[in-house]
């Protein structure tokens, strides 16, 4: 059903999962490991716990909210009706600089792994592109994102099992060495944040779900726990023929563990299987990123003209566009691990928000870790990354205030 001015309810359960799926896995095994790996070295897995737990309670108290509160905006509509004004277009506001940041990282990741000489050049083209599909409408959206999926588990699997099967695969690898320490743990399991964030994406796709009070709550843990898994095993694999310095220094972290297995020949097919990932990860953020604009938009914090719905494709495509260019704008200039680091900052404080919303509805020790999870990881992040995040949210609030004035 459609309301005048809304979106229509296509998306059942597997869509919604899958949407979340290609969010995440992109971003998590392609783009993340390495930073991660530099930051906490042979505790690259304990990190990876802490992201999981912190995960966890976010879809936890995410998923509550979406059932009452199935409109788009995600936890810019959580902290409007819970907490207040300020709080929703806080959320808003965090969600869309620093999911435009994600967006121009997976576009990068795209080129760098297509055509490293001209990385920017491809990721522009990149984002232009899916930008074209989401206008198209979001079932055709969701069947590329089935596609992706699809193709890019199958290059995980391929990856784990080479690396299983040869003989360079070291189980002492896996184990704590002198150079783990709590700041830089945590401050891998901040960055690894950043390929957990994407089961966002149901929440903010709530009004284009179908049932979502009973589509949500499931979509969003099992979308979690298969990225969980594929994330494990794959970090396993690959530390354990790379180890935890040669992870962190990798260029094409997957590329090159199949590379020390002794199947060089699959790196060629890693690497598309990494563009295909990042693909799909950009696809999904664009659909977000749209959706939570359309919302603020609706309630005046961005220009109004912006939540217009096409009638024809029923998608928000005034919207779609201007996320569309800013996306393509930032990729053709930014740089992949500054961009991971500012966009964690950014993500982990709406997280703390939703987090801070449910807590409101009773049951509040699941929200209360994971408000304490969001802001400990938030600030453990690079220096230059959390002055850049305070700073970009400073401005949002002024200009909130200006507004109110």
């Amino acid at each position: 059903m459609t309301t005048p001015g809304g979106l229509q309810r296509r998306l059942g359960t597997t869509d919604a999962v899958v949407i979340g799926l290609g969010s995440m896995v992109g971003a998590g095994i392609f783009a993340a490991l390495a930073p991660a790996a530099a930051a906490a070295g042979s505790g690259l897995l304990i990190g990876l716990a802490l992201a999981a737990v912190v995960a966890y309670c976010n879809a936890t108290s995410s998923a509550r909210l979406a059932a009452r509160y199935p409109q788009s905006g995600g936890t810019y509509v959580y902290g409007r009706e819970r907490l207040g004004e300020f709080w929703g277009y806080a959320a808003g506001w965090s969600f869309i600089v620093g999911k435009t940041a994600s967006c121009a990282a997976m576009a990068l990741t795209v080129g760098v792994y297509v055509w490293p000489q001209w990385a920017h050049a491809v990721a522009v083209a990149a984002v232009v592109a899916l930008t074209a599909v989401n206008y198209a409408g979001i079932q055709k959206s969701a069947l590329l994102t089935r596609v992706i999926v699809a193709c890019v588990l199958a290059v995980l699997a391929a990856v784990v099992v080479i690396i299983a099967g040869s003989g360079a695969a070291d189980p002492a690898r896996l184990g704590l060495g002198d150079d783990v320490g709590v700041g830089g743990v945590l401050q891998a399991a901040g960055l690894l944040f950043f390929a957990f964030a994407g089961y966002a994406r149901i929440a903010t796709l709530g009004e284009e779900v179908r049932d979502p009070a009973r589509t949500i709550p499931r979509a969003i843990p099992v979308a979690l726990g298969i990225a969980l898994v594929i994330y494990a095993v794959v970090a396993v694999a690959v530390l354990s023929v790379l180890g935890g310095s040669g992870l962190a220094s990798a260029p094409a972290p997957l590329a090159d563990a199949v590379a020390a297995a002794g199947a060089p020949q699959w790196q060629a097919v890693v690497r598309v299987g990494a563009a295909v990932a990042a693909l799909g990860s950009l696809l999904a953020l664009i659909l977000g990123v749209s959706r939570t604009t359309l919302a603020m938009a609706r309630d005046h914090h961005l220009p109004h003209w912006l939540a217009a719905v096409h009638p024809r494709f029923n998608v928000p495509h005034r919207a779609e566009i201007v996320v569309g260019l800013v996306v393509a704008a930032l990729a053709a200039v930014a740089d992949l691990r500054g961009a991971i680091g500012f966009s964690s900052f950014a993500v982990l404080l709406y997280y703390a928000i939703a987090n801070a919303s449910a807590w409101t509805l009773g049951a509040r020790v699941v929200p209360a870790v994971g408000l304490a999870g969001c802001l400990l990881l938030a600030f453990s992040l690079p220096l230059a990354s959390v002055l850049t995040g305070v700073v970009v949210v400073a401005v949002g609030a002024v200009i909130y205030g200006v507004r109110r004035r």
